[in-house]
């Protein structure tokens, strides 16, 4: 039999690879892509290539500059550096440049269904190939990748029109087969796990679980699901009104591999409500805050040692299973943060009374 160090282990074997390190030590997210396509200074023509050209029908007045995703298809050479740089900083997981990658989120680009599709099956085999590389490399610490879901830029939850509370700009059923679609690519693509990311709106959220979940009773391969949603502010709730006992009330039914907040808040402000999450999810928790709050002119100041200084302190306190970093992190802050928290356990999962638990913004239990 050809020895898993020779050859590329298996869907089956990635993911149990993936249960046993999680088990074992605290693992490790990578961290900001924004930031770091930002800096390489990208022209127009890096977006779009020569597919994304007049000549080939696409409409070249709406401009594809920032639209990130695309660069999966169009400077492939980016993203898979970006990946090595987050793997070679010691991150056991490294995320598909797919953030925005549903249709509804690239109508702002005007781009049809198959462009869609191509970005998140090529972000997914450029990720694959590249946990592949580092896995092959340095086989005791096996990579992941993870298929990033994001929020979308529509929310189900919430009014678009301030005058018209029932007001809505997409439906349920069209959120729900923009993360279909979106899913079915990453799947193709070879990840080893979901990360339904940033949420807003866990009304969004519930249309991508039933999404995964139709789909796999329909014969796709099941892959652990990762739930992170985002507190806005130091209110303690996310933008759609819910705290986090109440988010993690309303996704536990997916039964996800793990739970988490990032964006939005640095480590320091996060913190309470990773404590929270942590006390009440039977499951993993991650986390993976900014490098701070931005300064007047939209930056992230917070220095790498900084922010692994926090993260630190939530792994030897016991609150985490799984971290990295959000906006304003570099593979310098990740490599900081991997450093600090190797030598630390991962969270002790609780377990918890059987009870009736609900939520609307606020939870509500009932112990049996």
């Amino acid at each position: 039999m050809t020895s898993p160090l020779t050859r590329p282990l298996t869907r089956a074997e990635r993911i149990a690879a993936l249960h046993a390190a999680a088990k074992e030590r605290i693992l490790v997210l990578d961290g900001s892509w924004g930031v770091m396509i930002q800096r390489l200074g990208l022209s127009e023509a890096d977006f779009r290539a020569d597919r994304f050209v007049a000549a080939n029908g696409y409409d070249e007045s709406h401009q594809m500059k920032g639209n990130n995703d695309i660069l999966c298809i169009t400077r492939p050479d980016i993203i898979s550096d970006l990946h090595d740089q987050y793997y070679a900083a010691g991150a056991d997981i490294s995320e598909t440049n797919t953030f925005s990658g549903t249709t509804i989120a690239q109508e702002d680009y005007a781009l049809d269904a198959q462009a869609v599709w191509d970005i998140n099956l090529e972000g997914a085999r450029l990720a694959r190939a590249a946990a592949d590389r580092w896995t092959e490399k340095e086989p005791h610490k096996p990579r992941f990748a993870a298929g990033s879901i994001g929020p979308l830029n529509k929310m189900l939850s919430m009014s678009s029109d301030v005058n018209d509370p029932g007001a809505r700009s997409v439906t349920f059923d069209q959120v729900y087969e923009a993360y279909r679609h979106q899913v079915k690519a990453l799947n193709e693509g070879g990840v080893d796990l979901y990360l339904i990311e940033t949420i807003t709106d866990t009304l969004n959220c519930k249309a991508a679980i039933k999404a995964i979940k139709d789909l796999e009773d329909e014969g796709m391969d099941a892959l652990p699901i990762w739930i992170s949603g985002t507190i806005t502010d130091r209110s303690g709730r996310t933008l759609s009104g819910q705290t986090a006992e109440a988010f993690w009330n309303s996704v536990r039914h997916a039964k996800p591999f793990a739970v988490g907040f990032n964006c939005a808040l640095g480590a320091d402000l996060m913190r309470p409500f990773i404590a929270e999450l942590s006390r009440v999810a039977d499951t993993l928790v991650a986390a993976y805050p900014n490098a701070g709050l931005p300064n007047a002119m939209g930056q992230y100041d917070e220095e790498p040692h900084e922010t692994a200084h926090f993260i630190e302190e939530w792994a030897a306190s016991g609150l985490v299973n799984i971290v990295g970093g959000c906006c304003g992190t570099t593979p310098d802050h990740i490599r900081h943060v991997a450093e600090e928290v190797a030598p630390l356990k991962p969270r002790a999962i609780p377990e918890r009374p059987v009870a009736l638990r609900l939520s609307g913004l606020e939870p509500f239990e009932m112990v049996a």
